[in-house]
């Protein structure tokens, strides 16, 4: 047998002898390549604190004349890589400074500048700088791209929530009892229409069981009659497995029996809608559910009217508490919702803070969304605001017409047009809807310092007030000293339709104390505003008259004394200004009679003031709670009654983790008298409310079937800039894949992605192909699904010829459209081209941050990837080296092997 010499072997692995094989000498390297930054050989290394400083003196990260080749004849290449390794080590640097406890706020700041700045820095250096053997990109590189954005796809299908579980022989319990209401169908052909109206009462079925099916066919069958292309279906919602955890350890257990709903299969031309005789009251209470604080919509009957009250729990919902309708979980990426409102026709409207929405994409770390939902708990639109770093939702109002004000505070972009400020601090912003969820106008407005929006209010003639803090001067307006509340109204004007509408800021007023000041509530009646807040740690209750344009003057001021607590509300009923909140002071409104006694800790408090807010004798303050501390997360006046939500009579000296009970009463603001109560627990007996809305008659029979009340929407907008976080004004480039500056694709207010998609193409010059998709509808984890059940459209892009493909660069901080519409930026093509060049990505967003702790972690995991991506492109710039390295010289324990190979063989040799 021929000797096998350990060479060999080496070989075998893909490895070669190095000096720890003991097989002679090392063999002499040529070296084809400088040495990099990252190499421990590498002379002169600035250290990461030298790099920290020189970032925050604002000196270039990027900058090719500090890097140094110790190598001559090579391609310039190396320098453009070196001198962007360094850029991005500085942005570690950054990153990694930020995760410093108690680091100051100005630093804070500094740091947050300089990392954006450097970000931008990067862009445009990656943008406008070729490499002439490899490509780099800041986003990914891959074959092909696609929108996580969609836009609704128009359906005549509707679909319920669970209305049965278990088997279709069973009769279905929400079909039994008393079981009466109507089907309208409006049918349109051409210019003439015509409504009928379908009494449904399943009394007339008989002895006949009313399982699923039979209620279907007797439901169809009336349809029919009637000349009608609506029907009625079932829909299955299959089991699945579920897993429970128990004292940490998870159980999985078996799939339990199949749910099933109604489906409403509808025609273009045919309007359904459904409606009861007997109606009572509905409340909607917005609560966060166990440890996790999962949010939930809770709907809730109103005693009094003629709707028979619920009786037991639905399919799937846990918790229940008399008079509850139904439970609904939200969406995930529901950081906050803080104000809830019902419209005119009955819907429920909430403003949410958002770190992700289903089927849109937002463009910073948070955004404020306004959702829709129908009387069934079914959401039915949303609407973001786009803003491109963070916003926060604080109050929502809807007025007659269905038009929708809703309130917050923005940081950073929030327009697409160029002259829009995108600031460090945050600023106030008010935005106005119609009925269908479109878009009227947004106004941002700001202080030199931070200020934010925390109410709002219609008035007469179109106007929105607003009311807020700030912490100095706004425009128009002189600062009292540290936060100040704000008041301030705004007009709307469109010349013609289709015209751009202007909005004129009018009529502020600032005010306060020089200590911390705040408007919590607002609310206007006729030619009356009235604010109430906290000033100075006191619960003070302001009055302004309105001139004929609207245009408030402070008339009275009363002052309730020490608050100790929060303001929850503010309205006008039966002959009085309400203001309800909490307090730990009992004698809180002094001089204004008290209906009864505060029962202790921190308990919630109704004043009944005079209009003009001038002491009287038949003031009065009543008192809500138990021995324990109390809260008033919201409130509203219905019916001259008051409606408050919370958590109830909790511990004052409470853990975190010990129960927490939520609670949902009626009081008259008058008596005191407690007209309705009910309190609850949620999962892991932890409920905490946090809004809460009251729909007239909007509880009825309807709520066992899953029906909503009213018209079944059919379409949504399928304009870009309604129907996802983009704003007109948003782009992004798209060029070659030599790079450069490129075409822009600019969003205009008219744009879908049909258009979208014939921009992107031309802009490429032929070099992608770009399509419109239909993706189906799917169901969440709780075996719900959309009300529009025709799913989503987004789109999907291809390089024509995968050799040379084309490059997605985002727009400008603040007008980025790639973030909007959750298009990667990067490259579309091959990465790796026979003869041609390999293209590395290297996955940075533009909206990458120092905001926050998961921001930070994320930037530094994006950044180590990044810096590693590098290290792959110089690798690549030498084929050869490359190959060296994946052979290099052999570990020891696969020379040990080897070894043992080898005497083995030896022995079979003899």
């Amino acid at each position: 047998m021929s000797a096998i010499s350990q060479s060999f072997l080496l070989g075998l692995y893909g490895l070669q002898p190095g000096p720890s094989s003991g097989v002679g000498p090392s063999p002499t390297v040529i070296r084809r390549q400088p040495t990099p930054p990252w190499s421990t050989e590498a002379k002169a290394t600035p250290s990461p604190s030298s790099l920290l400083q020189s970032a925050l003196a604002g000196r270039r990260l990027i900058d090719e004349s500090r890097a140094r080749l110790d190598l001559g004849g090579v391609s310039s290449d190396y320098k453009k890589l070196f001198a962007l390794y360094r850029g991005l080590e500085s942005l570690s640097a950054m990153a990694d400074r930020a995760t410093v406890r108690n680091l100051s706020a100005t630093e804070t700041s500094l740091l947050g500048r300089r990392f954006e700045a450097g970000l931008a820095e990067m862009s445009n250096y990656l943008r406008t700088t070729g490499l002439a053997d490899v490509r780099v990109v800041q986003g990914v590189a891959a074959a092909s791209n696609k929108t996580t954005a969609g836009v609704a796809r128009n359906s005549t299908v509707s679909i319920t929530g669970p209305v049965h579980e278990g088997s279709l022989t069973n009769p279905v319990s929400a079909f039994e009892g008393d079981t009466r209401f109507s089907i309208s169908v409006k049918t349109t052909l051409g210019s003439t229409s015509s409504t009928k109206q379908i009494a449904v009462d399943l009394s007339e079925m008989g002895s006949t069981p009313r399982t699923l099916d039979s209620v279907i066919a007797y439901m169809n069958g009336k349809l029919e009659s009637e000349g009608l292309i609506t029907r009625f279906e079932k829909q299955r919602i299959p089991a699945e497995p579920r897993t429970v955890t128990t004292n940490g350890r998870t159980t999985t257990l078996p799939a339990g029996a199949d749910r099933w709903s109604l489906a409403v299969r509808g025609a273009a031309s045919e309007t359904v809608g459904f409606s009861a005789a007997e109606v009572s009251d509905a409340i909607y209470v917005v609560q966060a559910s166990g440890r996790a604080g999962t949010p939930e919509l809770l709907k809730f009957q109103s005693d009094g009217g003629a709707a028979a009250a619920p009786t037991a729990a639905g399919i799937g919902e846990t918790s229940w508490v008399e008079g509850r309708v139904s439970q609904d979980a939200l969406p995930e990426g529901i950081n906050a919702i803080r104000a809830s409102a019902v419209g005119p026709d009955g819907a429920l409207w909430m403003v949410a803070d958002v770190s992700s929405v289903d089927n849109q994409a937002i463009k910073g770390v948070q955004d404020v969304a306004l959702m829709k939902y129908d009387s069934a708990g079914r959401l039915l639109m949303t609407r973001t605001l786009g803003a491109a770093s963070t916003a926060s939702g604080y109050a929502i109002a809807v007025n007659a017409e269905g038009q929708v004000a809703l309130a917050g505070s923005v940081t950073g972009g929030l327009d697409g047009t160029a002259g829009m400020p995108a600031a460090a601090l945050a600023d106030s912003f008010v935005s106005v809807f119609d009925a269908d969820g479109v878009e009227q106008w947004t106004q941002r407005r700001g202080a030199r310092a931070a200020d934010e929006a925390t109410s709002v209010s219609f008035g007469a003639n179109g106007l929105v007030y607003v009311g807020g803090r700030a912490q100095s001067a706004m425009s128009g307006a002189a600062a009292v000293g540290g936060w100040d509340g704000y008041v301030q109204a705004f007009s709307a004007v469109t010349p013609f339709e289709g015209a751009r509408t202007l909005v004129t800021a009018q009529g502020i007023s600032q005010f306060g104390t020089a200590s911390e000041d705040r408007v919590d509530a607002m609310t206007v009646d006729g030619t009356n505003l009235y604010t109430a807040g906290v000033e100075n740690g006191r619960a003070v209750v302001r009055h302004f008259t309105l001139d004929a344009a609207g245009i408030p003057s402070l008339s009275t001021t009363r002052d309730l004394g020490v608050l100790s607590g929060d303001i929850a509300g503010i309205a006008v009923a039966s002959g009085k200004v309400v203001v309800t909140g909490t307090s730990r002071n009992p004698d809180l409104g002094a001089g204004t009679t008290a209906t009864n006694t505060a029962p202790g800790g921190t308990d919630v408090f109704v004043a009944a003031l005079s209009l003009d807010l001038s002491q009287a004798a038949d003031e009065r303050i009543s008192w809500y709670g138990g021995a324990g501390d109390d809260t008033a997360a919201d409130v509203k006046v219905h019916d001259n009654k008051v409606w408050i939500t919370g958590v109830s009579d909790r511990a004052v000296a409470s853990l975190r983790d010990d129960p927490v009970r939520a609670y949902l009463a009626r009081l008259d603001p008058l008596t005191g008298t407690v007209e309705y109560e009910r309190r609850w627990f949620g999962a892991e007996q932890q409920a905490r409310t946090a809004t809460l809305a009251v729909a007239q008659g909007g509880a009825s029979v309807l709520d066992r079937l899953g029906l909503p009340s009213g018209d079944l929407p059919q379409a949504d907008s399928q304009l870009l800039v309604t129907a996802t976080a983009l704003r007109a004004g948003d782009r992004f480039f798209v060029s070659g894949a030599e790079g450069g500056r490129g075409t822009a694709v600019t969003i205009t207010s008219t744009d879908t992605l049909a258009t979208l998609a014939r921009k992107i193409q031309a802009a490429s010059r032929g070099r992608l192909v770009v399509n419109v998709r239909n993706e189906l509808p799917t169901s969440d984890s709780a075996g719900q699904v959309a009300a529009l059940a025709g799913g989503v459209q987004t789109l999907s892009i291809l390089a024509r010829d995968p050799k040379s493909g084309a490059i997605l660069t985002p727009g400008e901080t603040g007008r980025d459209a790639l973030a909007g519409l959750g298009l990667l930026p990067g490259y579309v093509g091959s990465r790796t081209v026979e003869g041609g060049k390999s293209t590395f990505g290297l996955d940075l967003a533009s909206n990458l941050n120092l905001n926050g702790e998961s921001s930070i972690s994320n930037a530094r995991e994006k950044l180590t990837a990044a810096l590693r991506t590098i290290r792959n492109a110089y690798a690549a710039l030498d084929p050869e080296a490359q190959r060296r390295t994946a052979a290099g010289p052999a570990p020891a324990y696969i020379t040990s092997q080897i070894a043992n190979y080898q005497a083995a063989l030896d022995r079979l040799r003899g």
